[in-house]
């Protein structure tokens, strides 16, 4: 009984150790090769989505979706960057994943629970997967662990949340190998592009998520001095700045 006893104490510890908060880990990072060919066949250079080719081929989609559903991070054993690139393509996989499941559909923003409140109930609450076994949302992914476990603003300019005024959707997954270099390129594309953000030495127009996230930007200084990091145009430190608005029209 003592032995027994012993042996289930042990097992339970096990369980635990490691998890990341969102159900039992796994021991190894899943592949995101089906993910990149997926982003590769159906994500154009300038981020547009193919929507209908991803329905073609959703369950090469679905099969990499479980996998990730059943490798929750492994905060003990994994890299931060393979914990990165691991929330990052989670995030923008199962939100392919919604709109998919909700096509045809004209606005993220139109799907989700009948009664929208905003920053408490929204279509990022809604738990439509699980990781580790556990209910999970968009929400959870980029608040409560993206933006909460990690000192990496540049998060912003790689999820995506299938909107025109998003950062655009990179045609490949992101890796633990190539992370710092990808989440540069991101910064740098979405910061010069004008559709988001435009600007001359005394004055920016910027997108609002410099504006919703200034928070995460301004960490170790100013938000110009962030900016500046991957700005070509470079903006003096008393330029008068203001916000867009926001299109959330399906980036299809």
């Amino acid at each position: 009984m003592i032995k027994l006893f012993i042996y289930y104490s042990v097992l339970l510890i096990n369980l635990s150790c490691g998890s990341s908060g969102l159900g039992q880990s796994g021991t190894t990072p899943p592949s995101h090769a089906t993910f990149d060919q997926l982003l590769q066949a159906h994500v154009s250079e300038q981020g547009t989505v193919d929507y209908k080719g991803f329905m073609a081929d959703v369950d090469k989609l679905d099969a990499y979706l479980a996998s990730l559903s059943s490798n929750a991070p492994d905060r003990a054993a994994w890299s931060e960057a393979e914990q990165l690139a691991y929330w990052i393509n989670a995030y923008n996989a199962f939100t392919i994943k919604l709109i998919l499941d909700h096509y045809p559909v004209k606005s993220i923003k139109d799907i989700g629970p009948k009664l929208t409140i905003p920053i408490v109930n929204t279509v990022w609450h809604v738990e439509f997967f699980e990781i580790g076994g556990k209910p999970a949302s968009l929400d959870e992914i980029e608040h409560k662990i993206l933006r909460k476990e990690f000192d990496e603003p540049r998060i912003h300019f790689a999820i995506n949340c299938a909107s025109i005024s998003c950062p655009k959707l990179m045609n490949h997954a992101y890796s633990a190998k190539n992370l710092d270099a990808q989440l540069q390129q991101a910064a740098y594309t979405f910061i010069n592009n004008p559709m988001h953000n435009s600007m001359t030495k005394e004055q920016a127009e910027l997108s609002p998520l410099f504006s919703w996230f200034e928070e995460d930007f301004t960490r170790k200084g100013s938000l110009v001095d962030f900016i500046n990091q991957y700005a070509e145009n470079k903006l003096n430190n008393e330029a008068k700045i203001s916000f867009k608005d926001y299109n959330w029209s399906l980036n299809e």
